[in-house]
């Protein structure tokens, strides 16, 4: 997978601030704060074959931290895009490079952040039912476990996934 460092990206956007970039983080998340050019595709919502792009032009990714960004690379390197190129680091990478960003009025809980707080209540509740009410809800947290082991091992967060469709995070953003 083909990468570029925040400052490199942002050296080619102001030679060319066509250049496509698309922020593949929720909208909410999006309208908190980004890259003045980015355009925002939700990774759930992206439709390699939908857009209207030449796909042997470059592809800036670009997520809160990467990885999004690069499951949104192999997306478009399967619809014969030749050149998804994924920001290292992702949003924070651009904010810490002290690189222009567009900040919103309102604060949000990141999809990661929200992903750790549903698995860690569900993993609390498991204990607290499987001690004081069925030892059989011992296995919700064996679950919530295994989800999160899977997900550390194959880079795929269902629970994310189905967190990124919640109406909360669906907030329409103004680009």
């Amino acid at each position: 997978m083909k990468t570029i460092s925040p400052v490199e990206l942002q050296k080619i956007l102001v030679k060319n601030p066509q250049a496509m970039l698309l922020d593949v983080r929720t909208p909410v998340e999006f309208a908190e704060v980004h890259v003045p050019q980015a355009k925002n595709i939700p990774l759930d919502e992206l439709n390699p074959g939908a857009l209207a792009l030449d796909k042997n032009q470059p592809v800036y990714l670009l997520c809160r931290s990467g990885q999004r960004a690069t499951k949104a690379a192999e997306k478009l390197a399967k619809e014969k895009f030749s050149q998804p190129i994924v920001v290292e680091g992702g949003t924070l990478a651009w904010m810490d490079a002290n690189l222009p960003v567009a900040r919103g009025a309102s604060k949000v809980i990141s999809l990661e952040r929200q992903v750790r707080i549903v698995a860690g209540s569900l993993v609390f509740a498991g204990f607290l039912l499987g001690w004081f009410v069925n030892h059989y809800f011992f296995i919700l947290s064996g679950f919530v476990g295994a989800g999160l082991v899977f997900a550390g091992i194959t880079d795929f967060c269902g629970m994310g996934l189905l967190l990124a469709k919640l109406p909360w995070n669906k907030r329409s953003s103004e680009h």
